[in-house]
């Protein structure tokens, strides 16, 4: 018998995970599918995790009326899903007499896009709030909206409320094309068979555009734009108290430095148009350029702090601006497209305009009586207080037992994340939930205690450990298992 779900969401990246969570708020059965081991695989894990304020994007186009609106809607959804954010101001920092301009056009279009909060500095100022900027700094725009945010945490934690509030969600699960009865889709092909659906939300980043042609769409044509990342030790994060960002380009915000929400600092992306939607790879050209990108605002960064290197692929679309709308070729599904920055950001109001679109085309929807908005993480252990650390290892004596020594992750915390609405079944789901791995030594002194640990909670062998899904094992045998 063919499964059958009033709405199915192609793709659990942080825009599909929220309008799966916008729509577990009425009396519906929903279905989000992943084609990976586990949400938020592709653009969502590998970004600069800023909330923009909004002056970037041209006024009246979809990505600054989104980015306006979803940067409103965070303090609100982070507090619900217990998500860590901080509202830090971003700055654009100015180096030649020349973006003195730039910088004065920038703040007249976000005051267009309704922005709140903006300010010109002249570049004593812009020292004095960041010491270790470039001397060279002749002014800044400060945005006091701009943040910093922990996409993957956002990413699960709608995707944990989702579950919880009756979301069905399907790993391992690619979306292969539909099957259609005129102008409408009743199902969806996929690796696990076909899913009937009376509605459909194309979420699927990059892939987007590849789905949509099947239905017969061919304008939007979606071109991967790869970035590198830097990220640093904590040592190197006291440098920086919020976001510096320099002079945007025509296809780029930028290399940027960041603090980070857990205060490492983040440098990046470049940006680099490539073929492959999953080319990964880092390149010595790349990461220097990174480098010498980032010491041109903060010339004191230097390598010997740098703990990992990273690339993402942003959905670059050819039409200059988000991709939402019931799709004219198939009138029942709803196609997110072009998500790229501001996409993060925009992500909260893309899902409701989402489910505006749903509403608008006939799709009933009843709110539940029992509808949860909240969501309740993992304990922090690292971030209580000691008489909190005490209390939660009455309760759990594994909380007193520390795993990871970089990032103070416990046993209690890794076993809660194997057990959650949303398990952690690979290592990386298990490092973005925990951040056991994400310290200094990257691993290096605790990773068998941490496969031991998520054989024994997940009843796998340690060879069928993977570290992000597929054929990623982990350990492919015991070091004495010598074959014969």
């Amino acid at each position: 018998m063919i499964p059958s779900y009033d709405v199915v969401v192609i793709g659990a990246g942080v825009v599909g995970c929220l309008v799966a969570r916008a729509l577990s708020r009425y009396q519906l059965r929903v279905l989000l599918i992943e084609k990976h081991a586990d949400v938020g695989e592709g653009t969502t894990k590998a970004n600069t995790a800023i909330v923009h304020a909004g002056y970037d994007a041209v006024p009246n186009t979809l990505k600054a009326t989104l980015n306006v609106t979803g940067n409103a809607m965070y303090d609100q959804v982070c507090s619900e899903l217990d998500v860590d954010m901080s509202r830090c101001g971003t700055h654009v920092v100015g180096i030649q007499p020349a973006d003195i301009e730039t910088l004065d056009a920038l703040y007249e279009r976000g005051r267009q896009n309704g922005v709140p909060g903006l300010e010109l500095i002249d570049g004593d100022e812009m020292r004095r709030r960041e010491p270790a900027v470039t001397p060279a700094c002749v002014g800044a725009l400060y945005a006091s909206t701009g943040g910093i945010v922990d996409p993957f945490q956002l990413c699960y934690a709608a995707a944990e409320n989702a579950v919880v509030n009756g979301v069905r969600l399907w790993l391992d699960t690619e979306a292969l094309g539909f099957e259609r009865r005129d102008s409408q889709v009743w199902g969806v092909r996929t690796t696990r068979g076909t899913i009937a659906a009376r509605w459909v939300v194309i979420a699927a980043g990059l892939w987007a555009d590849d789905l949509m042609r099947q239905l017969g769409h061919e304008s939007l044509q979606i071109s991967p734009r790869k970035g590198q990342y830097f990220v640093l030790d904590k040592c190197a994060g006291e440098m920086l108290r919020g976001v510096l960002f320099p002079c945007p380009t025509p296809i780029s915000k930028g290399i940027v430095v960041t603090r980070t929400i857990h205060g490492n600092l983040m440098l990046g992306p470049n940006a680099e148009h490539v073929a492959d939607k999953e080319d990964l790879t880092t390149t010595a050209p790349g990461l220097c350029e990174v480098m010498a990108g980032a010491q041109g605002l903060v010339p004191a960064l230097h390598a010997r702090d740098v703990i990992r290197t990273f690339a993402g692929l942003r959905a670059g679309g050819n039409t200059g601006d988000f991709v939402i709308e019931r799709m004219p070729e198939a009138q029942n599904v709803v196609a997110l497209g072009g998500i790229e920055s501001p996409g993060l950001t925009a992500a909260p109001a893309i899902a409701e305009r989402a489910i505006d679109l749903l509403r608008e085309g006939g799709l009933a929807l009843r709110e539940r009586r029992d509808y949860q908005p909240v969501r309740h993480g993992i304990p922090r252990f690292s971030e209580l207080s000691d008489d909190e650390r005490l209390a939660l290892i009455a309760q759990d004596p594994r909380y007193g037992h520390v795993v990871c020594r970089c990032e103070m992750v416990t046993e209690g915390e890794i076993v809660a994340a194997c057990h959650a609405p949303v398990p952690a079944r690979t290592y990386d789901a298990l490092k973005r939930r925990t951040r056991v791995g994400s310290g200094r030594c990257q691993g290096g002194f605790d990773t068998p205690l941490v496969l031991e640990i998520m054989s024994r909670e997940l009843g796998l062998p340690p060879t069928e450990l993977t570290k992000r899904g597929g054929r990623s094992q982990m350990v492919v045998r015991r070091a004495k298992d010598v074959p014969a």
